[in-house]
């Protein structure tokens, strides 16, 4: 049982310093993306992004749809996610697998 957790030890740490600088290569997220995870997580789960790509406007559209149905947002937070959503998950965007 020793020789397994000492065999383990050198992969465990080698795994815990290599998602960092996976993370640094992502490059500096979307100021959208935080405005996105706070508010529109609240009641949709990423499906709805990766299901439903639309491009800048589309997105916009859904967004004030859900203004319309109680959601209160600031105008530069409407224009922030619309910027992200139609970047990140546009028509033209390749899909994600999950949120980044």
């Amino acid at each position: 049982m020793k020789s397994l957790a000492f065999a383990a030890g050198p992969v465990l740490a080698a795994l815990a310093f290599a998602a960092p600088a996976c993370a640094q290569e992502a490059g500096p997220a979307h100021p959208g993306r935080a405005v996105v995870l706070s508010k529109c997580f609240q009641c949709h789960t990423d499906a709805m992004f990766r299901d439903h790509r639309q491009d800048r406007r589309g997105w916009e559209a859904t967004v004030y749809r859900m203004i319309g149905r109680g959601a209160l947002w600031t105008p530069e937070e409407i224009k922030l996610m619309a910027d992200y959503l139609g970047a990140d998950y546009g028509t033209s965007a390749k899909p994600a697998a999950a949120p980044r």
